[in-house]
């Protein structure tokens, strides 16, 4: 199991990088820029904004702990992970991933 301080470890340790309070949520964000992810504590989940092709990979990998959120987001890629059921080292490389999606469309 992934704990809250591991997550904001994680999602604070990528370059340029926030967090904030969002609804019932954290948000994780690069620094004047967009949100790539967020966490809920009482669920211990995150929502993470990736490529629908990487969405696609990472729930293929663990259906049973990653999914597209179910709504509209979702679609757009957002991606819930269930920190209770995956390693550190998919979810490193989702936080990448999403840092990266997130970055790339929004670098000036």
């Amino acid at each position: 199991m992934i704990s809250s301080e591991s997550f904001a470890q994680m999602a604070l340790s990528l370059p340029g990088t926030e967090s904030a309070p969002h609804f019932d949520r954290t948000a994780f964000k690069v620094i004047k820029r967009r949100i790539f992810a967020t966490f809920h504590e009482k669920s211990n989940s995150a929502n993470l904004a990736l490529s629908l092709e990487e969405q696609s990979a990472f729930c293929e990998y663990e259906p049973q702990a990653i999914y597209p959120v179910p709504n509209k987001w979702g679609e757009k890629g957002w991606t819930t992970f269930d920190l209770h059921k995956v390693s550190k080292e998919v979810l490193s490389e989702a936080l990448t991933s999403a840092y990266s999606e997130i970055t790339k469309h929004t670098s000036k």
